[in-house]
């Protein structure tokens, strides 16, 4: 393992726990030449889960892309990192549950925002002007009119 820090490949093991689902264990590691600490997690090497991209290529599901994409869609938004790594679980489990190791990117957008929309719909409308890729305002405004609730 490399220290984040100097990149010295010589540590040393503090602590080690088991994450509470036990998919995982936590280290908390030491580096040999600078002494500063860094967490490092292990998971079982499995078969991967693919994601199928719009254009036909499959491409390994990655967790942190999920989570990058919520991160820019909930910028300056309320909400907190516990409800984004939520989300991310979420869409986790589908993609793990799915009896064919794979997804269509079409499946994780529509989830994430059938469930940004319930979170918060600023965010929900950032979300879908990206993942939607709408070309001009007059698209944008028909998704805002979607939920706009007609005053009586």
């Amino acid at each position: 393992m490399n220290c984040p820090f100097c990149g010295n490949i010589e540590d040393r093991v503090i602590d080690s726990r088991e994450s509470r689902e036990g998919d995982s264990i936590r280290r908390r590691r030491q580096c040999i030449a600078c002494d500063k600490r860094f967490t490092t997690y292990e998971r079982i090497d499995e078969v991967p889960y693919m994601v199928i991209k719009k254009d036909g290529r499959r491409e390994k599901f990655d967790r942190a892309k999920v989570l990058n994409g919520l991160m820019r869609a909930c910028e300056k938004r309320p909400i907190s990192m516990v409800k984004l790594s939520d989300l991310v679980n979420q869409v986790e489990v589908r993609v793990t549950e799915s009896p064919d190791r794979e997804m269509t990117t079409t499946e994780i957008g529509e989830f994430i925002m059938d469930t940004l929309k319930g979170i918060d719909k600023i965010a929900y409308v950032r979300f879908a002007s990206v993942y939607r890729d709408f070309q001009d305002e007059q698209a944008f405004m028909n998704e805002l009119r979607k939920l706009v609730k007609p005053v009586l």
